[in-house]
């Protein structure tokens, strides 16, 4: 019996260009998802599964992992991608699903699913620490990615992470002295990301790009003044703009916004970052955009 825990995750730089390499700043949420596993020598090669969205029952399967079928489900589409990473783990792991032991295993998402902190990557950097395999590679078979949803998972710390040549990152203590005059706004929605990122990956584009993106990313890690950080999330937002040849979100709802509002992550849903001004809740309170959190109450730094 035991119990592991993985934060979510915001990407504050470098999204869809992580794909190609681009360094990325990423931080680690305070709400994460929980595992729990129970491993009974009992000789039944099954697999109890049950996931919770904020502590409420949302799917249940039974597997039968001789055969990798499932014998029970009330949602099957998910049963299934739940035993395809499974299977995926007891191909990697030296110990998980190899002898006639039931499993009960249970995750619990601390977060709305369409929060987009990282539902995904929060379960699999669990399973991977559960099995003792390698978390970014057990993601790459059964989702894909840049990973860096991984780095922070695993290190339970904002990192600067790149995908290319080869996956890299180190921990960073990203700590501005204007953290507390952030804020996070969820735009209501959850963005599809993959579809954001086929059309990115549809688009040519050069090192240079990638490169700049890189600076930027190196610049806002080292910046200590909001004034200066507005402006580099102001440069970063455009910069993706006119690559995409789409509105900024700020364009597209925020237009008579005093201050920056940057998008984190696949543009079009999910949450944005921006900063305090006279009136903020009412502002974006009055756009229909209710769930705001500041600093302190979303990042675990």
């Amino acid at each position: 019996m035991g119990e592991i825990f993985s934060p979510g995750k915001l990407m504050l730089t470098s999204e869809y260009f992580a794909i190609d390499g681009a360094l990325v700043l990423a931080v680690p949420t305070k709400l994460g998802q929980e595992f729990s596993f129970e491993e009974k020598d009992d000789k039944k090669p099954l697999i109890f599964w049950e996931a919770y969205h904020q502590d409420k029952l949302w799917l249940k399967t039974v597997i039968d992992y001789k055969n990798w079928q499932i014998l029970e489900t009330n949602i099957p589409p998910s049963a299934e991608f739940i035993t395809k990473t499974l299977k995926n783990v007891q191909a990697l792991s030296k110990t998980k699903f190899k002898d006639d032991f039931t499993y009960h295993l249970k995750t619990n998402l601390q977060f709305p699913a369409d929060y987009g902190l990282g539902s995904s990557s929060t379960l699999m950097n669990n399973l991977a620490e559960w099995a003792e395999i390698d978390p970014f590679y057990l993601n790459t078979i059964s989702l894909g990615g840049s990973g860096y949803d991984i780095a922070v998972a695993k290190e339970k710390s904002a990192v600067l992470f790149q995908s290319i040549p080869e996956i890299k990152y180190e921990k960073v203590d990203f700590n501005p002295s204007f953290k507390n005059e952030l804020i996070f706004i969820h735009l209501n929605k959850k963005q599809d990301s993959r579809e954001g990122i086929n059309f990115y990956k549809s688009k040519k584009k050069s090192q240079k790009l990638v490169d700049e993106f890189s600076n930027l990313t190196k610049n806002i890690l080292l910046c200590n003044e909001l004034e200066n950080f507005s402006q580099l999330m102001l440069i970063h937002e455009q910069k993706i703009s006119d690559f995409l040849e789409i509105p900024t979100v700020r364009a597209k709802f925020f237009a008579d916004c005093p201050v920056f509002v940057k998008s984190l992550g696949a543009w079009g849903g999910d949450f944005v970052m921006s900063s305090k001004f006279d009136g903020f809740k009412d502002y974006f309170w009055g756009k229909d955009f209710n769930t705001i959190f500041e600093w302190s109450e979303l990042i675990n730094l």
